[in-house]
């Protein structure tokens, strides 16, 4: 994947996690009990941080990181929107996919750590 598509990317994770946490705070706050917006909130939280690290791995331009891009990506996307859809339906169904998008969060992470390790010239 390029660069111009990984900062496209990384563009709209960072918007939707922006406009999914102004609805949950502003749209869901009388609707959902206080643990579910917790668990929002940490679908949020999540998003957020890491649709800046896809940003900053975009920025980097670095070819050894674009596997962390994809799994970080995934991540956002299993566990967070599990989240999200978890929290304001009720579906146990959706809980159970957020484990698998931590995972891939975790592999992301490692493979950043792996790729660093590997590449000298960083």
């Amino acid at each position: 994947m390029n660069k111009q598509k990984m900062l496209i990317i990384s563009s709209i994770m960072g918007f939707l996690g922006v406009a999914i946490g102004a609805f949950g705070a502003h749209g869901l706050k009388n609707i959902l009990s206080p643990e579910m917006t917790s668990i929002f909130k940490t679908g949020v939280e999540y998003h957020l941080i890491h649709a800046v690290v896809l940003f900053a791995i975009a920025l980097s331009g670095i070819h050894e990181f674009v596997k962390s891009f994809y799994f970080i990506l995934a991540g956002i996307i299993l566990f967070s929107f599990s989240l999200y859809c978890y929290s304001t339906t009720g579906i146990l169904f959706f809980a159970m996919i957020t484990p698998v998008g931590g995972i891939s969060f975790l592999i992301g992470w490692l493979l950043i750590g792996v790729s660093a390790f590997r590449k000298k010239d960083i």
